[in-house]
């Protein structure tokens, strides 16, 4: 029996030392560690739940826009993908699939009405790694373009005249 109340005094006691200062003032009167056990996991448990609706907001909420790149907000999806694996709430890859298409940005549109008649059905790996091809072709045709504009407006030439007075033309 002194063995038990000594196990119980050290369980209950790491059990506090390991709450914060204002925890261990609320929880220092649970007078066994079963009792202390309980009393937290009856307080935290019932906000697992409300985090469980959280990512599922997120999940639901999330869509992706056209300032900011595609790999990172794919990189930010994966994480919310992982955050309803961790809570024990899984879907199907060919869900994900679906859903990370779906939330493509507006500016994909093309590239989205593409993948949704694929008739070949893609894995979460397949469909990342086409769509960092297709940003990496997106960017290297804004940056061609780009050099082309500059080019063209470097190409003025001025006429040697130094007047800015208008000339007379007459017809």
């Amino acid at each position: 029996m002194d063995a038990w109340v000594y196990g119980d005094f050290l369980c209950r006691n790491y059990i506090l030392n390991s709450l914060s200062d204002t925890l261990y003032n609320v929880y220092s009167s649970a007078k066994t560690a079963r009792a202390l056990w309980e009393s937290l996991e009856k307080k935290y448990k019932t906000e697992d739940a409300g985090l469980k609706k959280f990512i599922v907001g997120k999940f639901l909420k999330f869509k992706m826009v056209d300032s900011k790149t595609v790999m990172n907000q794919v990189q930010e999806f994966q994480m919310i993908l992982h955050d309803l694996h961790a809570e024990g709430m899984t879907l199907s890859e060919s869900f994900q699939v679906a859903a990370m298409i779906e939330k493509l940005p507006p500016l994909w549109k093309d590239f989205k009405n593409y993948l949704k008649h694929k008739r070949k059905e893609m894995g979460l790996e397949d469909l990342i790694v086409r769509l960092r091809i297709e940003e990496d072709n997106r960017l290297s045709k804004m940056k061609s373009g780009r050099l082309q504009i500059e080019a063209k407006a470097n190409l003025m030439e001025q006429n040697g005249t130094t007047s800015n007075k208008r000339k007379h033309v007459d017809y």
